[in-house]
């Protein structure tokens, strides 16, 4: 084939491919544009046409490269044995020796909790493992409401909030937590634990500071993963290392000429430790330094202060004062769910933006309506929480100071009390962090024998989260106190731990208990 002809046979290729392009539909409009765009810009009709070619080829190309400088072709027999050779890691971790005596010893309630609960094996025990501190499940007010809420709105939403999973009784509840505070505005998580770890990360970003102690909780711990920010740490409750940090941050950023948002994070009472952070130290230092507070009142709301307000109430601190107050809405107020109260904009900005906000279902009506319902005592009858902190000074009164072998590190308001072995006691003794736990498990044992349910402080999951490489979670045995008990059983139980602790730390070990050792 010469010249001549290639050039006629190509032609007519070209005139047979255009009569067939113009038979599409919508075609004549693509020529036009083309013809007329090549006429106005060339330069954009060819850089149309690159982008055209980049995409096809991106479309037909794979996802990842097949061939790269690391890849290795296997044979059929060599991916088979792979394939036989892996084995997944188990969902959940293989107990420890102290986790598997802890569920063989493991007290199973028959009925309703209450103060006096009854186990499996028919016997009646006095219930200080639980956190129903003003027995606020057993006020008939309470029940039949609840079952008036259940009759009327069914178990649940069955939808996220802000969709149909809100109710008239969510915004109720959310507008008595915010009177009840003295914040603008307040809104309700279903869930106690993720309220905490969800509002950090919706406040806090990559590049951001927070400047947390040293002994806060595990689901703060989760949340300050979750924003990615930049972490700094202070001794706990130690307010002139705080503000060391906080001036060092304040320096740096003002050297390097960079804005962020930065944060203080921390609890109202400890969960690990149980005392209380200073509040109006941390707002003046707030102001100082140009911070924001989140303050976790997980174990501090409805149980310090006058009407259990929290710890703004206990320290007289204007609760406006404090960015963002997260709480819990179970435990004394033996309802379910979190909350979050602060600004309108706090709040606002936490709707769309809060994670376990926005991709869980609503709080049920039922826990809705129970909390307004507690709240409303507390606010009417704050002897609730009187007899409550009688029963508190009557337990401490028989173990702290009488006993040569523990000390409480709680606040003295804070009804869970946690005790820990002195530190005369571990050093004598050489007791390591196992040593204690299983020390506490035999003694939780011996009060359950003799008619007290006690428990101790389950410190596992915090173990290699973030910011534990350095601190030292004491073990300790966990006392919850209840104004459902009189002052006369109260001492009584104190007394059968106090003799529970006598006689497990001064028996002599045996072979047995030394193997296990």
């Amino acid at each position: 084939m010469d010249l001549h002809e290639a050039q006629v046979y190509l032609q007519g290729s070209l005139h047979e491919i255009s009569h067939a392009f113009q038979k599409v539909p919508g075609s004549s409009v693509l020529i036009r544009y083309i013809q007329s765009s090549y006429q106005n810009d060339p330069v954009r009709s060819a850089i149309e046409l690159v982008l055209v070619i980049f995409f096809v080829r991106y479309l037909l190309s794979p996802s990842y490269p097949t061939h790269g400088p690391n890849y290795v072709n296997l044979r059929e027999d060599e991916i088979d044995e792979l394939v036989k050779e892996w084995e997944p890691e188990p969902l959940v971790a293989a107990q420890t020796p102290l986790e598997e005596a802890e569920t063989e010893k493991q007290p199973v309630l028959v009925g309703p909790t209450g103060p006096k609960v009854k186990l499996s094996n028919g016997k009646t025990v006095m219930n200080l493992a639980s956190y129903n501190f003003y027995n606020l499940n057993a006020s008939d007010s309470i029940k039949e409401k609840a079952i008036q809420t259940l009759r009327t709105y069914g178990v649940g939403p069955c939808g996220p909030p802000q969709f149909y999973g809100t109710q008239d009784v969510h915004m109720t509840t959310e507008h008595d937590i915010a009177v009840f505070l003295g914040t603008q505005s307040s809104i309700v998580y279903s869930q106690a634990f993720s309220t905490i770890s969800s509002v950090i990360p919706t406040f806090c970003k990559r590049g951001d500071v927070i400047v947390a102690d040293k002994m806060v909780n595990y689901s703060i711990r989760k949340g300050l993963e979750a924003s990615r920010s930049i972490i700094k740490w202070y001794e706990h409750n130690d307010m002139e290392d705080l503000e060391q940090v906080m001036k060092k941050v304040a320096q740096e950023q003002a050297k390097k000429k960079i804005l962020t948002r930065r944060f203080i994070v921390t609890e109202g009472l400890f969960e690990m430790v149980g005392d209380c952070s200073n509040l109006p130290k941390l707002v003046e230092l707030k102001e100082k330094y140009k911070f924001r507070i989140a303050l976790d009142e997980t174990w501090s709301f409805g149980v310090l202060g006058r009407n259990g307000r929290g710890l703004t109430e206990a320290q007289n601190v204007d609760s406006e004062a404090v960015d963002m107050i997260i709480g819990s809405l179970a435990g004394p107020l033996c309802a379910a769910g979190g909350f979050c109260a602060g600004s309108k904009d706090v709040v606002r900005h936490q709707r769309i933006n809060a994670a376990s906000y926005t991709y869980s279902a609503a709080l049920p009506a039922m826990a809705a309506v129970t909390a307004s319902e507690t709240l409303n005592m507390l606010q009417c009858n704050p002897d609730i929480l009187l007899q409550c902190r009688e029963n508190i000074r009557a337990m401490r009164a028989q173990l702290d100071p009488r006993s040569d072998w523990v000390q409480c590190t709680s606040d003295p308001e804070n009804p869970v009390m946690l005790l820990v072995f002195k530190p005369e006691v571990i050093s004598s003794r050489r007791l390591s962090n196992d040593d204690q736990e299983r020390l506490f498990l035999e003694i939780a044992d011996e009060a359950l024998t003799n008619g007290v349910l006690v428990t101790r402080l389950k410190s596992m999951p915090l173990i290699g989260s973030v910011g534990t490489e350095d601190i030292n979670i004491q073990p300790a045995l966990k006392v919850c106190i209840t104004s459902g008990l009189s002052k006369k059983e109260i001492e009584k139980a104190g007394v059968t731990i106090r003799h529970a602790i006598t006689k497990i730390m001064t028996r002599k070990p045996n072979r047995q208990s030394s193997l296990a050792a």
